[in-house]
């Protein structure tokens, strides 16, 4: 058991200020949290930390991950090469990159078979460091469809049913399912739509009389319609993205997102701010979608294309620029994620009886995400965590850019440029 103390703790799930207070932690679970001065007679004498002027927050949660991905230039080439225990050795370093950059919970949406179970485990026998983990195992998708090599292929209502009891019986923690294809996988058509409503619904329906959440891969218009009336829990990704790669947001479906109990989980990676700096003439949807009033949660996808695990800071000042507020921000990545995820009874909030995962910042990142940048204690379920040094964050360049986002800036290189007007 310890105490720790701080001039600032961010408490509850509306993160309210509380001054010169004081958490108690025993094992890995929140005891007690309070003014300092009303601390009850029966801590005396209990080690004690003082973090002097230093903020006390509760820790982050990526709400899209993926772990087997490495964060490079090429990570599906990377996964298909790799065996299953390259793979776990490759999961178990994303993990502790997550971890170093602060987040203490985080949802995995797609890795190969179940060996994000075994990851899990690994993590909470500690094993290994890393962030608590929501396992979903393959994302479900049709034959050939996205991500087929995480071997999740459906091709019928029976088979889709079925699908989703066996990954259940392999204790996975959720469930995703692509509802349009994708960016990363060859011959798969993000604005396409992978399953119809009927299909989809089957899903849902399997895994919420399970007890479990489902999230739903959508870029295109179409499959995030038919994903919103199956009534999923998360919209991932939710780009209305057309077949020339643009944004073609649908006000009219965007309300109706607003209006429901569909979050969405944007996956705005570190990688937004390149984008909108090398395109900024392109409409992104988060930005509308948050206007609309739309749950909106934190994730980034972390692991695809040039997008490593290590930078969810970044990715949360990509939201910034979207328009959303800091305070915004830091919520969807505490307690407005932990909700959503169904897990707001075990994280996302300083609270007694809930995990102990814990940071430390000076500053208030309610008003300055950028002081998550430097982070002066991790504790994650309890215990003290070392982080590992950060790389630099380098952008990128627009020869680096994803296909999809060269073809698009090369066709706007492309359109005649209004003329200059005339200096009279």
């Amino acid at each position: 058991m310890r105490i720790i103390t701080a001039a600032k703790v961010l408490t509850g799930p509306d993160l309210e200020t509380l001054e010169r207070g004081a958490v108690v932690v025993e094992g890995d679970r929140i005891a007690w949290v309070g003014p300092e001065a009303d601390l009850p007679r029966e801590y005396d004498g209990v080690e004690a930390l003082d973090l002097g002027e230093l903020t006390l927050l509760p820790g982050l949660i990526d709400a899209h991950v993926h772990l087997g991905f490495d964060g490079g230039p090429n990570p599906v080439a990377r996964m298909m090469a790799e065996n299953d225990a390259r793979q776990v050795a490759t999961m178990l370093r994303s993990a502790r990159e997550l971890l170093s950059a602060g987040v203490t919970t985080a949802r995995d949406l797609g890795s190969r078979d179940l060996l994000g179970v075994d990851v899990r485990e690994a993590i909470l026998d500690g094993t290994a460091d890393g962030p608590r983990m929501l396992i979903a195992g393959p994302a479900i998708t049709v034959t050939g469809g996205h991500c087929w090599f995480m071997n999740g292929e459906v091709d019928s209502p029976e088979e889709m049913r079925r699908m989703v009891r066996r990954l259940h019986k392999g204790t996975v923690d959720c469930f995703k399912v692509m509802s349009t294809g994708g960016n990363m996988t060859p011959g798969s058509a993000p604005w396409h739509a992978q399953f119809p409503e009927d299909d989809l619904a089957i899903a849902v329906e399997e895994a919420h009389r399970l007890g479990k959440t489902i999230a739903a891969h959508a870029h295109g218009v179409e499959g995030i319609r038919r994903a919103l009336a199956a009534g999923v829990d998360t919209i991932e990704h939710c780009s209305f993205q057309t077949q020339d790669g643009s944004d073609g947001y649908d006000e009219e479906l965007g309300a109706a997102i607003a209006a429901s109990n569909t979050a969405v989980s944007p996956t705005c990676s570190a990688r937004m701010k390149d984008f909108m700096r090398l395109m900024p003439w392109r409409r992104f949807a988060l930005g509308d979608l948050y206007r609309a009033g739309a749950t909106i949660i934190a994730s980034t996808d972390s692991g695809i294309d040039n997008n490593p695990h290590w930078a969810f800071v970044y990715a949360l000042e990509a939201m910034l620029m979207t328009g959303m507020s800091a305070r915004d921000v830091l919520l969807s990545a505490t307690s407005v994620s932990a909700r959503v995820l169904g897990i707001d009874h075990v994280a996302g909030s300083i609270a007694p009886g809930l995990s102990a995962d814990l940071l430390a910042v000076a500053g208030d990142p309610r008003e300055d995400i950028a002081v998550l940048h430097d982070l002066r204690l991790i504790v994650a379920r309890g215990r003290d965590f070392a982080p590992d040094p950060l790389p630099a964050f380098e952008p990128l360049d627009d020869d680096n850019l994803p296909a999809m986002f060269r073809r698009m800036l090369d066709a706007h290189a492309a359109e005649p440029q209004p003329e200059p007007a005339e200096v009279v």
